[in-house]
């Protein structure tokens, strides 16, 4: 048998052995991805990028497309490895997804159906046609109340915030906002941009807590910045706050979820609110570390030869396909009960 057919034989063999958690499981993984230009392949109206067509430029046929699929859901389930503690994601906010269809793909399409996710997932205005979406686990998150808050100016077309809230199995509320942030092409108008979304974002969290105070928000999203730029160090956080907390702001020099020119940096990051963050607090789930991780599997990473490191293995450069996962590593945090 060819050795990469022996290889996925056996993925799947463990993946059938695996066992299902019971609802009745108290720790919780939390996880954010942009998992880079999820598209179907149909040419319709809808679609902004045509790139990701059979006849774009990007070639992007069936047979690309379900493996971008399968390396989504190979590394969602990996990711649910923790230490041999077999524990599937609670929930998993996306960036760049494309539409429904390619949510149903994911869920229902490939062997993540056995793990019974449903999603939340608006249309926004943004220019490319991607949006922000959110996995859950059906049977460990009801989700009550789900919205897109539309944060676009009048020449600036880009993704809604998605606010999902729900409760756990356990009754506890939780609340997720995903973002996927502009990015730096364009300069000072992009930063005002990114600046002005900080701070509709932080007026978004600060209303939340204020209406459930015992509530655990977790704001999680790609934001093209890292935790110490103004838009978020001035913009969406504050010196000294007392209100959320940012798990990616103390993170050492090389670590990060994406790699420029040999340098990584979190540009996806995790927030959560302070009672989350303490044992002491009136919220029932708080964190297991006070310091979000990305999940940097070999596998998801390629040689960097001329910066001497590794970086994301991604699906494309330019037009040129390479077949990987993403340019960005998905990132979590673990909470408990």
């Amino acid at each position: 048998m060819h050795p990469k057919c022996f290889l996925t034989f056996l993925f799947f063999c463990l993946l059938l052995i695996i066992p299902r958690e019971s609802s009745s499981q108290e720790r919780y993984r939390l996880v954010f991805w942009n998992v880079e230009n999820l598209f179907d392949t149909w040419d319709d109206s809808t679609k902004n990028d045509d790139a990701f067509t059979p006849t774009g430029e990007n070639h992007w046929n069936n047979k690309r497309y379900k493996a971008k699929l399968t390396n989504i859901y190979k590394t969602l389930v990996a990711i649910g490895d923790n230490n041999g503690h077999f524990n599937m994601p609670l929930a998993i906010g996306l960036a760049e997804v494309e539409n429904d269809k390619v949510l149903r793909d994911l869920t229902k399409g490939t062997p993540l159906r056995r793990f019974n996710y449903g999603f939340v997932h608006y249309d926004s205005p943004d220019q490319r046609g991607i949006d922000n979406a959110l996995l859950y686990r059906k049977e460990l998150f009801k989700p009550y109340l789900a919205k897109a808050i539309n944060v676009s100016g009048s020449n600036a077309y880009t993704r809604d915030i998605l606010l999902v809230e729900g409760t756990t199995c356990n009754g506890d509320t939780l609340i997720f906002l995903v973002n996927h942030f502009p990015s730096k092409r364009g300069g000072v108008t992009a930063d005002k941009q990114r600046m002005a979304i900080a701070k509709r974002l932080r007026y978004t969290m600060d209303t939340l807590a204020t209406i459930h105070p015992t509530a655990a928000i977790v704001v999680m999203g790609d934001f093209n910045s890292t935790p110490h730029d103004n838009e978020i160090a001035e913009g969406l956080m504050r010196k000294g706050d007392t209100c959320f907390v940012n798990l990616m702001a103390s993170a050492k020099a090389g670590q990060g979820s994406y790699n420029y020119q040999g340098s990584w940096s979190f540009l996806d990051q995790i927030i959560v609110s302070r009672n989350l963050a303490s044992t002491d607090s009136n919220c029932p789930l708080h964190l297991v570390a006070r310091q979000g991780q990305a999940f940097c599997a070999d596998f998801l990473l390629t040689g960097d030869e001329k910066n001497l490191t590794h970086k994301p293995f991604r699906t494309f450069l330019g037009i040129k396909y390479l077949g990987g996962y993403s340019d960005h590593l998905p990132v979590f945090i673990d909470i408990e009960r």
